[in-house]
């Protein structure tokens, strides 16, 4: 009998003690903007913004400066976030616009399995068809998307994503910790035009980037940008309060940033510094000492081994996840960087947009040290921004310059269009839609904006010999199938946003033995 007794007792002892767990697990929240770059917050010294939520995460925890993204497109950086694989690790998923199959688990998933209460509002992991693959819900989980709201400009969306989090919170079951992806569709475009002036900004706030050229229409179109930004902002700022005034601020772990680069050419959609450099800013108070910096190299799927970690939730069973945690990084009292681990940080791209014949991506892979960036091109015959023509609805060629549409339609790179006779801004066009080569190094401490490829210097060549040998490294040890028997897989998953036509390049004329199979495409394009 006293046996007996002695065994439930330690059984009520571990049920207590789970318990006590269960409650001191903290609360996620990811607030992610669309399309923002790393410098673009007020604590990070911008003039053209007011970001008083970021800065307050950032205050009360870390603000990591150098974080970067997996890919420069927010379809694959958003499924690398959400598995904790790189892109190339991930199938469709890692390519814009694709599907995401079941085999890969979210940490959406396995926090809902630890009894954790999920949802999200917003832009979960988008674009793309999660339903072709047998999910039931978006991989960011359960959505919360009721609320609306009527924006002071025409470029943001109407979703009232505030609203949607206390909705979210009223369903939450007392002392039930929760996950919540706040995913703001800003500052992604269109933005409307001129909203700066409305807002009351001044286009002398405005600190152009090296790579665009610096006229009142590139400064407005970036204050029309951070006019969004603020919209973000805005709404952290709001479910901030609601966890402070329901006591659970200080127990959640808030994770603040942005899935890629600012939507502008030679940015988004290109693995240079304005791509793929995003803000990060993560407060957990109960946990982790507030006020600091740090200069780790931060990748996303580092992220996701955080999330997990300080949840007490193991990772997928079916794979291994390829991030490590930063926890030792946030509870730290030291400055700047913490962890030698943090050495590096990896990222690459596939498809983009529909933007060059039969939809061809733009297949590259980086890596960033503290020093350089490095980059490997596999294809150097396809264009980067893609074609320059495109074909009409009637088979007929556009006018020249029709094309690029693997950048966002914007102002500047229509001025950049119409003026390009002009040798001053016509450099800035050819920076960002010409060929490049096959390789390319950046001297990021001296060249931030990536303007000056370094990889034929000759004084630089043991820096880029070193950085190829590391990134192949990498790519082998994660299994990159740009390195493997089929390395244009990527090539063959389907795209399920509409298709835009371009004329068949000379490449794919004179070598077709070079054109990727494609069965996903229509089949009146199969042999064309």
């Amino acid at each position: 009998m006293m046996r007996w007794t002695w065994i439930w007792a330690v059984a009520l002892m571990w049920i207590v003690a789970g318990r006590a767990r269960a409650s001191d697990r903290p609360n996620i929240l990811i607030a992610i903007s669309d399309d923002q770059s790393w410098l673009h917050t007020s604590i990070s010294g911008c003039r053209s913004v007011s970001t008083p939520g970021f800065d307050s995460v950032a205050k009360r925890g870390v603000l990591f400066r150098n974080a970067f993204a997996p890919s420069p497109g927010c379809s694959p950086t958003r499924a690398a976030l959400l598995t904790g694989r790189q892109i190339w690790q991930i199938e469709e998923a890692g390519t814009h616009a694709s599907s995401f199959s079941t085999k890969y688990v979210t940490f959406a998933d396995l926090l809902e399995k630890a009894g954790y209460f999920v949802g999200y509002t917003g832009k979960g992991w988008a674009p793309g068809n999660w339903k072709v693959s047998g999910r039931t819900r978006n991989p960011a989980g359960p959505a919360f998307e009721g609320h609306k709201d009527q924006p002071p400009y025409s470029g943001i969306a109407k979703e009232d994503y505030a609203a949607n989090f206390a909705e979210f919170l009223s369903k939450k079951p007392k002392d039930q910790p929760f996950c919540f992806w706040y995913g703001a569709h800003e500052p992604h475009r269109g933005f409307e035009r001129d909203s700066w002036k409305k807002a009351g900004r001044k286009l002398e706030e405005v600190d152009v980037p090296p790579f665009l050229q610096d006229t009142p229409t590139v400064r407005g179109d970036i204050l029309d940008y951070c006019v969004e930004i603020d919209w973000f902002d805005q709404h952290l700022v709001k479910i901030l309060a609601m966890l402070e005034q329901a006591g659970e601020l200080d127990n959640t772990l808030v994770i603040v940033t942005s899935d890629n680069g600012m939507s502008f050419p030679r940015a988004k959609a290109n693995i240079y510094e304005y791509g793929v450099h995003e803000p990060l800013a993560i407060a957990w108070p109960k946990r982790v000492p507030g006020g600091r910096t740090a200069d780790d190299l931060v990748q996303f799927v580092d992220l996701t081994a955080t999330i997990l970690d300080a949840a007490g939730v193991a990772g997928p069973t079916q794979y291994p996840i390829v991030g490590h945690s930063l926890m030792n990084v946030l509870t730290s009292d030291k400055q700047g960087q913490v962890d030698p681990a943090n050495d590096a940080a990896y990222f690459g791209r596939e498809r983009h947009s529909s933007s060059r014949w039969h939809s061809l991506g733009y297949p590259s892979r980086g890596v960033r040290t503290d020093k350089y960036l490095y980059i490997r091109n596999f294809t150097p015959e396809r264009w980067p921004a893609g074609a320059p023509r495109q074909i009409d609805k009637n088979g007929q060629l556009k006018p020249e310059s029709s094309g690029y549409t693997d950048i966002d339609g914007n102002p500047t790179l229509d001025e950049m269009i119409a003026r390009q006779n002009e040798p001053d801004i016509a450099r800035f066009l050819h920076l960002s839609v010409d060929k490049r080569p096959g390789e390319e190094l950046y001297d990021i401490e001296k060249d931030p904006g990536c303007l000056h490829n370094l990889a034929t210097d000759p004084d630089a060549r043991a820096a880029r010999e070193k950085l190829s040998a590391q990134l192949m490294d990498y790519l082998k040890k994660t299994d990159d199938p740009r390195l493997g028997d089929d390395p244009n897989i990527f090539e063959t998953y389907k795209r399920y946003s509409p298709l835009r036509d371009f004329p068949k390049p000379d490449w794919a004329v004179d070598h077709p033995e070079r054109v990727p199979k494609q069965p996903w495409l229509p089949k009146d394009q199969q042999d064309q």
